[in-house]
């Protein structure tokens, strides 16, 4: 037996298999295993160190000072330097934590980050579990983070960590809805929860022009307001107050150091890529081309590609808008973002079935169904946001320089 020739799509699948069938024939199912899970440990890890030197960087242009420059060509080697000082610093365990409780957090943390990786489809063929309910388990795993964190803030026996802790599940859980929810529109037009079918839902075209679903009106709108619980959700500026320095120091994690500290650190971005991922799945078209003449590049290149520019959005975002308040927050959860993705979910439905009962078929119903989705989606946005903007008072501000 000989496999294939290997094809640019499919190199990686290759690489895994020929590893694989040089295995004796008990091992190979667990070296199989080992080598999907040695891939997406490797493949984000590293990713993570080039983000956060990309991030370091841009928000320095962005804020007019200069990131790292110091290690290395323009500054290269400092995620290198990061991981040696993480390594080597002391780990300091306050005398009243529980200590196997502040141990497990970390772990279990980083361990559920790296699992949303399971159901995601990185590629043609490259789901390293392709399960039927695949965004179930994703959203199901990601209810794990809530638990480490709250680990974190209990076990430190400190009351800014614990404070930093309920801040973070009061966050988490509120915009764990409507990221579900939103959600939910794309597995009701794709009929299935696999993520992988999800991805072949969309991998159509029509005149050159893919069938994703963010070129329509619920589809835009859902990945908007997604992404915007994905960052809540996340921790990411604005909505870092789980982590706000000026009230609470550090937040869940003041009293972690060393390598634990820098665990936690992994964790976030780690859940940062993974959400990110989810997004393109669901609303992107996964690995799939947006135009069918692009269709020759490799697939795991179109996802990388799309993760990249979503990390640049998060970047961005973090060096362009303040931190919210505690009220502002969760108003803008429970008073927008939930009724949003309602009215998104009554658009995808209509979406569904209004070509055969009243749009009709051809150019004038597609025509019909867009606009009336639109509609659907653009009234409510307008009436919330007006009505959270009138329960605010804003007065006129006056700068003055210090006597």
């Amino acid at each position: 037996m000989t496999l294939p020739a290997p094809t640019a799509d499919q190199i990686w699948v290759w690489i895994k298999d020929w590893l694989v069938f040089h295995t004796p024939a008990p091992f190979q199912p667990l070296a199989s295993i080992l080598c999907i899970v040695a891939a997406i440990i490797v493949v984000f890890a590293s990713l993570f160190a080039l983000t956060v030197l990309l991030e370091r960087k841009g928000l320095g242009r962005m804020q007019n000072r200069y990131g790292p420059n110091r290690v290395g060509p323009f500054g290269i080697l400092q995620p290198i330097a990061d991981a040696v000082k993480s390594l080597t610093k002391e780990d300091i365990v306050p005398r009243s934590a529980d200590h196997v409780v502040h141990y497990l957090a970390p772990l279990v943390l980083v361990a559920a980050s790296f699992l949303a990786y399971a159901v995601l489809p990185i590629g043609r063929n490259m789901t390293a579990v392709n399960l039927d309910a695949g965004v179930l388990f994703f959203f199901a795993i990601g209810s794990a983070t809530e638990l480490a964190v709250f680990m974190a803030g209990w076990s430190s026996r400190n009351k800014y960590s614990l404070l930093g802790a309920m801040r973070a599940i009061a966050q988490m859980v509120s915009y764990e809805i409507p990221l579900i929810l939103s959600s939910i529109a794309v597995v009701m037009i794709a009929g299935t929860l696999s993520t992988s079918a999800i991805v072949d839902e969309q991998a159509r075209y029509t005149h050159g022009i893919a069938h994703w679903f963010v070129f329509t009106p619920w589809g835009l709108a859902g990945f908007i307001l997604f992404m915007i619980a994905a960052t809540a959700e996340t921790n990411r500026s604005p909505f870092d107050l789980p982590e706000g320095e000026s009230e609470i120091i550090a937040g869940y994690f003041i009293e972690y150091s060393g390598f634990k500290f820098a665990l936690f650190f992994l964790a976030e971005y780690i859940e940062m890529f993974a959400v990110s991922g989810l997004g393109i799945t669901l609303f992107l078209g996964g690995w799939s081309s947006p135009v069918s003449f692009l269709a020759w590049i490799p697939s795991w290149i179109w996802f990388f590609g799309k993760l990249l520019a979503l990390i640049c959005c998060f970047i961005w975002v973090r060096g362009t808008l303040p931190r919210l308040r505690m009220d502002q927050l969760m108003n803008f959860a429970w008073k927008f973002m939930l009724p949003m993705t309602l009215f998104v979910i009554l658009s995808a439905g209509v979406w569904r079935f209004l070509p055969a009962t009243i749009a009709g078929s051809g150019a004038l119903g597609a025509v019909v169904r867009w606009l009336v989705c639109a509609f659907i989606v653009l009234l409510p946005y307008v009436t919330l946001a007006r009505a959270l903007e009138s329960g605010r008072k804003i007065e006129k501000r006056e700068y003055r320089f210090a006597e």
